[in-house]
This record gives C-alpha cells, structure tokens and sequence, in this order.
C-alpha cells in the first residue's frame, strides 16, 4: 500500500467506528504557550481531556502533521543517520473523550493492524508492552486478543522515578496521565535488534507502530494519581513507519513518499540519488520546512523562527556536501506538493510564497557563510596555539550558521585542531538555556475549569441581566469576592466580549443590589467567559442576579476597528498579492494594528493605494454581514481564517463590501462599512524577517490625527514665514542655503587644520629614529582628523601619528602610520589600545584607523600611549 492509501485507510476505519474525522492542526500549537511546535496528534484535542472544552463529538479521527526540531522535543541532529528520525511526521491517532476505553481501543487497534480487509500484518510479528502494573491491559491483549504471552512485555518505572516509564504517559508535572501499551513490529531475525524492554530494545528489528495511551488519572503537585471521573484514550500511529512495515522496507527513507523526495533532492543538487545521509537530510527537512512556512513561521533569530532557520540551514549545508551550486532547496518544493499536496492543500496554496521565503533564506546564507568565513581567517591569525577553542567553534555555528565539520576542514589545512570538548559544552548550555525558556512547567491543575458555559449576547447588546455561578480568587474557587478584592466572575450569560481574534476584551461593571463589580478585562476560557477585576463596592456572592453594563463607547470605537482590520487585510492582498498572510494582529478602541507576511517595506504609492480602497469601501457604506454556517461550508465560500485562532464545526462567517471580504470571525463588528467613517495609516514597518506591520487608525481618532498634523504644517509655516501653500518652497530654500553653509564650513575646516598641521608637525619627538607625533584637537570631527593625519603623514614622511579630540561630547581618534613602517608598527594596533583606554573601539588598516569612546577625562592618558607603542613595536 502507498503511505496515501495508508492515511485513507487509517480514518476510513475509524470512521466505520462512530469517530468523527478532524482536519490537521497547525504546526503552530492554539492557545498552548506549552508547545514549540505541534509534536503529537493530541495536541490539537488537549482541552477536551483537560475537560475545558466540550465538542459535538466524544470519538474523533485524525491525521496530525508534527514536528520535532527544537524545544523539549528535538529530533534534529539525528535526521538523516538514523532510519526512523524526522524533523516533520505524520501521526495518525485516534480519540475518545470520556467514551470507550481499553478495551474498545486495544480491539480497534489490533483488527485495523491484522484484520485482512484493512493492513492484514501477520499477527505472529506483533509484540506488545503494557505497564508493568496495568493487569487489565495486559488480560484484554492475553485473554480476548489472543497475543501469546511470551510477545507480551511489561515495562515498569525504567526513567529513574514513580510512573516514569516508556509505558505511563504524562501530560506535564501535573495533570492527566495514565498507563500506556505499544504494539511493536519484528522485521525479523537478519535485523540486529531485541525486544522492548532487553538490552538490545534500540536496535531496529522490533519497532513501534502504535501506542495506545490511557488517560485514568490525574496527577496533582503531591505525586498523587486521582481517578478521572471520565477516562479517555489517546492513540498514535507513526505513518511513515507502518508504510516501511507494508512496503517491506526497513527505513522511513524506502517508502514511497521519501523515494519521489529523495530523487527531487538529487536532481535539484545535480548528484546522484544514492541515498546518502546528506541527501535524506534534505528531502525530509523539505517537508519541515515547507509545512512550517506554510502555517505561516518565517526565518528569524529567535523562536520558531531561528528553528526553522536552523532547518533551512542545515539542508543548505548537506546540500552543498554533496557538490551543490547556488540556491536548490527551494527548487525541491514542487515535489512536494506533488506527493502530499492532496492530503495537504495549503502546500498548494502556499507553494509561491514557500519557495520564495527558502530561496531568499538560502541567499541569506550564502552570504553569512561568507561573513563566517571572513570570521574565521581573523581568529584564526589571531590563534595562539594549534586548538580553536570551543566557544570559538560554537559562536561561529550558532551566530553564523558555520557548520563545524567545515571549520574543522579549514583547520586541518593549518595543522590545527578543533577543541570540540568545549564545543560540546558550548552546545549544552545552549540546550539548557532553550529547555528553561519552554514554558513546559505549567501545573494543569491551576487553570480555571468551568463546566458550563457562558451564553454570549453581545452581539446585540451591551447590558444585560445574568446570574453569578462561578468566583475565583487567585486562581482557586471561592463563594464570596469580599469588598477591595480581585478576582474573576462567571455568568451564566454575559454582554462582555471575551478577548480573541486580537479584539481586546470589554470593560464595565456588573451591579448586583448594592454591591459593584468593575470589570477591567474579559478573556475566554474553553466556552466560558472570565470577567476580571475588583469588587469595588461591597462583597459579591455566588448566586447572585446582576445587570452587565459593557463600557458601550469603548466597545464601539474598539468594533470599528476591527471591521477595519479586515478591509486592510483584503486591500493588502490585493495591492501586494495573495502571499499576504495575517500573522496577529491588536485591535482596542484607540486603534488598530496589523501583522502580516511580506518582504519589503510598502512604498509610499502602496500606502496611498491601500487607504484609497479601504475608505472607498467606506464610503459604499454596504452592510456588515454575518452568517452562522458549517466549517466546510464556510471554506467553500473561500472565507480566510485568522492566524492562531481554532476553531469549532460550527463557524461565524463575517462578510463585507460584498464579496470584498469574507473571514472567519467572531469578533465584534460595526453595523455597516460606513459605520467605520475613515481611515488612516501612521506606520509601517518591519517587525521580523518577511513580516510587516501596519498601525491605523479610524473614525474620531483617524480625524484628530489628520487634525494633528494639520496643526503641525500650521507650525512648520510659521517657522519659515510661508504657509500651506508655499512651505515646501521656503523648506527647500532652507535647505539649500543649509547645504552651502555646510559647505563654506567644511572648507574653513580644511583651512584650518592645514595650517594646524604646519604648526603640528613641528611638535613631532624622534623615537629610535621614527618621528612621533600625539595631539589633541578638540572640537574637530573624524573627518577633519582624518585629513589632518594624511597631511601628517606627507609632512613626516617617516612617522607614527595619533590625533584625538572631543566632539559633540564624544572622544575621536585617528591614527596614521606611514607605508615603510606598517610592517612593524600598525595604525589599527595603535587604535585598539588608545580607544580601549578612552572607554570605547576603534581599528582599521595599518597605514589609517579610526575610533573613539566616551570617557574625555582619559584622553590625554590615551595620546600618551603613542610613543610606548612605538618604542615596543621597533
């Protein structure tokens, strides 16, 4: 079977069982600060089995795209020398939300994996492992399944602490977990390799094809295991490793969807396919990549997009291993869509923008290995000894992307050698500080659980009747909010917007008899809505009927923003291209800022062109729309969805202008276009590489704005005795007479610091027959210095010069050597010593060099250092 029969097949089965199937996630893990990346079909789930979230289905089907390149979870150096390791995988699991359990889960798992009109594996090749004290595992597989006991395997705590097995599952520290039971595939005697649990468990004859996870407890802070009320299953099958098993191989690398990669990557590098390490390097990090840029991460140097750098990079180098010219990776991304474009569309989609961002960033590379190289040959002449230090080694792989086999390469020629000792300690103090900056600490039994959820009303009002049912303080459930305290309250029903979709949550009060809630924020927890604050007047109780007042103005200037939003977004793709991506955005009631893929900055006319269409559509004043429709229904309609939102089956389709823009929302929104009045952009810029942003603002504020700077050309006119007329004429006067006086000043300069030069260079002293001269001249720039020393140098003939200054409240320095004396006595040497001791840098070439610092006090101590330097230095 190919790996895409596979893939139908897998969900096809569990639909036949009642499960309901579910799209893949994004690789950029909703609403979880846990996660680097999704690395794990339950991911996209997690708040159903923390039972914060209630969907229309307890069984549910999916095939997850993961990635495992950084964080906790990183399989990167391993890619491409193992069989088995990938940055990006399929995980095909199945689900049960409080609805069948163990046994239901083993049987579903062994009749898809034996049964002959699903995978048919030959059963005596399966072997199975349950936790050592999960007795009802182990009977279910024994007793109804059949499995022999002598391929039945217990695994008990073997990680160093309680439940800290390869077969008990945690979710973190706290939370759900439970026992665990894999089914395990011999490929057979000729592999080297023994069973899970033996000595030789890492070899590659018995591998694991499925895990079964049961979620029974939850484990609170004291290491205590609670029974969950509603147990729930959680399983996962590798699909490039079933393919291998029913495609006879015994390598990921074999199956059919790495052999149309592996045979693109050679092609796109001009070698031949012969399956190297290097090759499989670059055909598997060809899908990381591409399914990331897709999700929409970019390149950057932090997060997860110095990860994604990293992976980019690293293909580069196998690449040019194996004789690659110029850029080529990016030239490998139609094969892929090919192969997994179907089961994934927004590989096709995004196929444009995918190749763009890998071909830049290979450029990109090329020239930091360049820099890198540069880098090299100066600590290299600089090297006492015959070892490269360690940290010398890891700051040219970590800040140059400099791989270190190749400044291996370069100092072998040298008869150097590499300290890789410190290397490697280098590279695990970069791994500890990344596994402290995973927020993987999260103590689940903290978060705020709420059975029923809050009924929103606010999209037709702003106030409202509702009764308290929930209170916490500090995180844990209370009965009363005590006057002067915060904390947060739970209606059964509310007006106030819970923040999300990059609308800020509402602000108000609730008012209950005589007591007050002033509501300060209101977030969104799974279906229920937290409104934050402080009990401002009297104690509020649980039970207690209030009216909800929602800050109505706020919430109106704050909606108007947001249907702005999405005008831009649709007027950016039509002006810059389909490429254009939301990567978040902030919306509140003074303003509206947007993030959003692209990789240069906007020219003045594109501003113009973007505000032109958006208050076109404006002044057309056509109604805002909203539909409430099925997911696949709203795809249908090419609704867009918004960047790091999840969504339910059950969609909100907001449409405007028409067909101008339609998006997935369930935001606040005005009534109509006309609603929003104008408006104006005051910002562009760049805020990570390929992503832009864009601020504005609307209606009263975009007014005061124009306001603003109309009061400011008032003050400009003033200030050249013009007016709006004729200001940009008296400017350019202004700055044309500016020009000449700048230029007759630097001409006095000139003339001065000849005739300074001519009173100098008498002052020069003779040093072992070489003429010194150190000066101060203050008030002179780096450019008046510089002319100096040359004409120094001419008058000298045979010198060593160091003029400083204080300028503008800085030190500058200039040094200056004559050619015959560069072999021994270096301007830039001079400079080092003189900037260092002024509290700043300076360097350059042996003949001239600049510097300067910020410590005028030790000037003249810096000058003095000239005729030491030179006395050493002959």
């Amino acid at each position: 079977m190919k790996s895409a029969e596979i893939r139908e097949a897998f969900l096809r089965f569990f639909e036949e069982q009642g499960h309901t199937r579910v799209a893949s996630s994004s690789l950029i893990p909703g609403n979880d600060p846990t996660l680097l990346f999704t690395n794990a079909g339950m991911n996209q789930f997690k708040d159903c089995f923390l039972g914060q979230e209630k969907r229309a289905y307890t069984r549910a089907v999916s095939s997850q795209k993961c990635v495992r390149a950084g964080g906790k979870h990183n399989d990167l150096e391993n890619v491409g020398y193992t069989a088995r390791h990938h940055t990006f995988f399929e995980m095909l699991g199945n689900f049960s939300f409080g609805d069948y359990f163990k046994r239901d889960a083993i049987t579903y798992a062994w009749t898809f994996l034996t049964s002959d009109k699903w995978l048919n594996l030959p059963k005596e090749k399966l072997w199975v492992t349950v936790y050592a004290s999960d007795d009802e595992a182990y009977d279910l597989w024994t007793k109804e399944i059949g499995v022999p006991a002598e391929r039945m395997v217990r695994i008990g705590d073997n990680k160093g602490a309680p439940y800290a097995s390869d077969n008990f599952w945690t979710m973190g520290d706290t939370g759900p977990c439970g026992p665990c039971t894999e089914i395990f595939y011999d490929h057979g005697a000729d592999i080297w390799g023994g069973p899970p649990g033996s000595p030789e468990e890492d070899g590659d004859r018995y591998i694991e094809i499925w895990n079964n996870v049961f979620m029974q407890f939850n484990r609170t802070a004291d290491g205590v295991l609670h029974p969950l009320p509603a147990p729930s299953v959680d399983t996962g099958m590798g699909l490039e490793r079933v393919s291998a098993v029913l495609q006879h191989v015994h390598s990921n690398y074999e199956i059919d969807l790495f052999q149309s990669l592996l045979s693109a990557s050679a092609a796109a590098i001009g070698c031949v396919n012969e399956e190297q390490p290097s090759l499989k390097v670059v055909a598997d990090h060809i899908r990381s990549t591409g399914f990331l840029i897709a999700d929409g991460v970019l390149p950057s140097n932090e997060g997860r997009g110095y990860v994604l750098r990293r992976i980019i990079r690293r293909a580069c180098r196998h690449g040019n291993k194996l004789g690659a010219k110029g850029s080529f990776f990016y030239q490998i991304v139609a094969a892929l869509v090919v192969e997994m474009g179907e089961a994934f569309p927004e590989l096709k989609s995004q196929q444009t923008h995918i190749e763009r961002v890998l071909k830049a960033e290979e450029e990109q590379f090329a020239k930091t290995l360049e820099q890198g190289l540069k880098i090299l040959e100066q600590d290299l002449a600089e090297l006492k000894g015959t070892v490269v230090p360690g940290d010398v080694v890891f700051k040219l792989y970590d800040t140059y992307g400099f791989p270190m086999d190749l400044t291996g390469d370069i100092a072998r020629e040298r008869g150097l050698t590499l300290d890789e000792v410190g290397f490697e300690r280098e590279m695990d103090a970069q791994r500890e500080r990344a596994r402290s900056a995973s927020s993987f600490g999260l103590d689940y039994n903290s978060l705020i659980k709420v059975d029923e959820p809050t009924v929103f009303s606010g999209y037709e009002n702003t106030h409202g009747n509702a009764k308290v049912i929930a209170l916490y303080k500090e995180g844990a459930a209370v009965q009363v909010l005590k006057e002067g305290e915060e904390g947060v309250v739970i209606l059964d029903q509310t007006p106030f917007y819970g923040e999300s979709g990059g609308q800020v949550g509402d602000r108000g009060y609730l008012l209950a008899g005589g007591s007050r809630f002033d509501v300060r924020d209101t977030t969104k927890t799974a279906g229920a809505f937290l409104h934050h604050g402080v009990a401002a007047l009297s104690d509020l109780h649980v039970g207690n009927d209030v009216t909800a007042h929602v800050d109505a103005s706020k919430q109106k200037a704050t909606a108007l923003n947001h249907s702005a939003t999405h005008l831009l977004h649709a007027a950016l793709r039509q002006v810059l291209g389909d490429h254009v991506q939301q990567k978040g955005s902030l919306v509140d009631s003074q303003r509206l800022r947007f993030d959003f893929s692209h990789f240069e900055s906007i020219k003045p006319e594109q501003i113009k062109a973007l505000e032109d269409i958006v208050n076109d559509e404006i002044r057309k004043n056509t109604p805002v729309q909203t539909e409430e429709m099925a997911i696949d229904e709203a795809r249908q309609k090419g609704a867009m969805a918004l960047f790091g939102e999840k969504y339910g089956d059950q969609v909100r389709v907001l449409t405007m202008g028409g067909d101008f823009s339609v998006e997935l929302c369930g935001g606040i929104h005005a009534k109509r276009t006309g609603d929003i009045g104008l408006l104006k952009i005051t910002s562009e810029g760049g805020v990570a590489s390929g992503v832009r942003r864009i601020e504005a603002v609307t209606g009263a504020n975009a007014l005061a704005y124009l306001n603003a700077g109309e009061e400011q050309l008032k003050e400009a006119a003033q200030l050249v005795k013009g007016s709006r007329d004729n200001l940009i004429d008296k400017l350019s006067a202004v700055l044309e007479r500016n020009r000449l006086l700048e230029k007759q000043l630097e001409q006095l300069q000139a003339k001065a610091a000849s005739a300074a030069g001519d009173d100098l260079s008498g002052a020069a002293v003779e040093v072992k027959g070489v003429k010194v001269l150190a000066s101060r001249l203050d008030g002179v720039d780096g450019k008046g210095l510089l002319a100096l020393v040359d004409q120094l140098k001419n008058k000298l003939g045979n010198g060593v010069i160091l003029l400083g200054g204080v300028h503008e409240d800085k030190v500058v320095l200039v040094a200056g050597v004559t050619k015959e004396l560069t072999a021994r006595l270096k301007a830039g040497d001079l400079m080092k010593k003189a900037a260092a001791a002024v509290g700043g840098k300076g360097g350059g070439r042996p003949d001239m060099a600049q510097g300067g610092g910020v410590d005028a006090g030790a000037l003249d101590a810096a000058l003095a250092l000239t005729v030491p330097f030179v006395e050493q230095g002959l």
